[in-house]
C-alpha cells in the first residue's frame, strides 16, 4: 500500500503520474526511512482542481500554446504536463523538494519537458510569465488569504490567471469568472471521498 503506481487519472486519461495506493501509508513509511518529519505527499495524489485545470488545457489548447506558463503549488506537476503536451512553455513549482522530483519523474513519463523549481514563487513570478495555474491550491482559509493577494496581483499585471477548485469554500469573492465544470463521479482522491464535481476559473483583477 505505500507503492506508487504509474496511474491516469480519471478526468485526464492522457496524462499517467505515479500516484499512491494510499497516500497515508506512503507517508508513514517515507518518515519511517528517513527518520524524519516529512510534509503531507501531496504530490502523490492526482487531486481534482489539478485534474480539472489538465482537462481544460487539453481541451483548450489556446489558452496555453506556445506561452509560457507557470503551475504554482504543483504537486505531481499534472497541470504543469498537461500544458507541455499542447505545445506550452510550461514549469511547476512547489516548496516540498519530494514534489519536485515527483514533477520531474512524471514529466520524463509523459515525454514532455516541464521545468520543476522548489521554493515559494507566489511574489517572484516573472515577468515574461503569461499564465499561471493553480490547481487545489485554496484548500484551507489560511492558504488562501496568504495566496490570493499575490494572485490578485499577477491578474493586475495583465497575466492570466486559472484557478481549478472542487467547491472547498476558499475561492475569491470577486473577480472569479467561471470557465468550465467537469462532473465525474469519484474524480476525488480517497480523502476526498463524495467530491464528483470540479469548476476551473479565471480570475481578474
Amino acid at each position: 500500500m505505500d507503492r506508487l503506481i504509474l496511474s491516469e487519472a480519471p478526468l485526464v486519461p492522457e496524462v499517467r503520474l505515479f500516484l499512491a495506493v494510499d497516500a497515508i501509508v506512503l507517508w508513514a513509511r517515507l518518515e519511517a526511512a528517513t527518520r524524519s518529519v516529512l510534509a503531507a505527499p501531496y504530490w502523490a495524489s492526482a487531486w481534482a482542481g489539478g485534474q480539472a485545470l489538465a482537462r481544460y488545457v487539453l481541451d483548450h489548447p489556446s489558452a496555453v500554446r506556445g506561452k509560457r506558463v507557470v503551475d504554482l503549488a504543483s504537486g505531481s506537476g499534472l497541470a504543469a504536463i498537461a500544458a507541455a503536451q499542447v505545445g506550452a512553455r510550461a514549469s511547476a513549482n512547489d516548496i516540498d523538494p519530494l514534489a519536485v522530483a515527483s514533477i520531474r519523474i512524471n514529466a520524463e513519463a509523459n515525454d514532455v519537458h516541464v521545468t520543476a523549481t522548489e521554493g515559494d514563487l507566489r511574489s517572484r513570478i516573472a515577468d515574461d510569465v503569461d499564465v499561471v495555474l493553480v490547481g487545489d491550491a485554496l484548500y484551507n482559509a489560511e492558504l488562501a488569504a496568504a495566496v490570493l493577494p499575490h494572485l490578485y496581483a499577477i491578474a493586475a499585471g495583465g497575466r492570466q490567471v486559472l484557478i481549478g477548485d472542487p467547491g472547498r469554500g476558499h475561492l475569491p469573492e470577486w473577480g472569479l469568472r467561471p470557465l468550465r465544470t467537469y462532473r465525474r463521479p469519484g474524480i476525488g482522491v480517497l480523502s476526498d471521498d463524495g467530491i464528483d464535481e470540479v469548476g476551473v476559473y479565471a480570475l481578474a483583477a
